[in-house]
């Protein structure tokens, strides 16, 4: 029998658009196992109030992703956008509808409007965010399962995730995702591939697999003329699309495209023209990190892909706000590394951005 757990959410402006936070509490059977709340910079009401449902949709996803989930707000907004019972016109609600969506399967999920009232419990999470600009989490159980786990025998899946080296877009920080230029690597940036295979050689890794762009491929052939393995070529570890801006420099991007330039600077979810949001790009990414322990339990393996999809998944493995990835910056050929305990699925931060092996 699935689980059933209620949800109450709200958000708050003062300014709208001004200091904004969300406060969500998360019950089963009848008792507050999770208090969610985080100050998230300036924002209006309506974002603050979906970002408080995408944060409780999100913890409950994590518990079990086939639960049902009953959710109680007083935004009307909210609840019958959410119901599709209204139209979504403006493009950042669009964008937030479908993070809400990604969260939880939308078909497990029912939404009710309650009068503010019946929501204090919410609205005194976020005003203690607002209150004290902070974020937290609340939970029955120990947050901290790292501490204990690390005294445990199990062995984790170790995961070395490596950028690629550089292209002739790397200098100038010009954007490279999926598009048709597909670059390879230039002569620097096959030396530094050279370098960080050696490092990885010293790992003694039992997989090898990367992403199948031009880029990606060069690197992880480098590393497999050193380590004798046979690379696995997997798209879901392609770069985040930017779509109409590949090959572009920020400064072009600003020029052709002001409004989306800044949606897209504002926020994870922002989806570029004909592109992918970042927020696409971890729901893409997360079950094929997860899957690695599944396939590889206790193994070192290692995955050549891209600066957005490490970004990525450090925010994820971190579980912050999902705009935390804006304040990551992953090198050339650096090597980041994750853990990943099979039997519960646990995950660690080990490193970010080694790049010892240049020095």
């Amino acid at each position: 029998m699935s689980r059933i757990f209620q949800v109450t959410a709200d958000g708050g402006s003062r300014g709208n658009p001004g200091p904004a936070a969300y406060g969500a509490t998360v019950s089963e059977d009848g008792k507050v196992i999770a208090e969610l709340y985080e100050f998230i910079g300036t924002a209006t009401n309506n974002v603050a109030e979906y970002s408080g449902l995408i944060a409780a949709l999100s913890h409950i996803n994590k518990l079990d992703s086939s639960a049902r989930i009953e959710v109680a707000m007083d935004s009307k907004l909210v609840v019958e956008q959410m119901s599709g019972r209204w139209q979504v016109k403006n493009e950042g609600m669009r964008a937030l509808v479908k993070s809400a969506m990604q969260a939880h399967d939308p078909a497990l999920v029912t939404y009710r409007w309650i009068p503010r009232e019946e929501n204090s419990h919410a609205d005194r999470l976020a005003n203690k965010a607002l209150d004290e600009r902070v974020d937290g989490f609340k939970a029955v159980v120990p947050a901290n399962r790292l501490t204990d786990r690390l005294r445990q025998p199990e062995v984790p899946t170790f995961v070395y995730m490596v950028r690629h080296g550089e292209t002739i877009l790397t200098p100038d920080r010009k954007f490279s995702g999926t598009g048709k230029l597909n670059p390879p690597l230039t002569e620097i940036g096959l030396e530094q591939s050279k370098k960080v295979a050696a490092e990885i050689a010293k790992i003694k890794p039992d997989v090898l697999i990367a992403s199948p762009l031009q880029r990606t491929k060069e690197t992880a052939a480098e590393i497999a003329k050193v380590t004798g393995l046979d690379p696995i070529f997997d798209e879901v570890w392609y770069e985040c699309s930017f779509g109409d801006w590949d090959g572009f420099s920020v400064q072009e991007v600003q020029e052709k495209w002001p409004e989306d330039y800044l949606g897209w600077i504002g926020t994870s979810a922002y989806t570029p023209p004909n592109g992918e949001s970042y927020d696409d790009l971890a729901a893409r990414i997360e079950p094929a990190f997860d899957a690695l322990a599944e396939k590889y339990p206790g193994k070192k393996v290692v995955v050549v892909t891209h600066n957005g999809v490490i970004k990525q998944m450090a925010s994820i493995v971190l579980e912050g706000n999902p705009n935390s990835l804006f304040h990551i910056d992953i090198s050339p050929c650096s090597i980041s590394s994750f853990s990943i305990w099979p039997s519960d699925g646990l995950r660690a931060v080990r490193s970010i951005n080694e790049r010892g092996h240049f020095r």
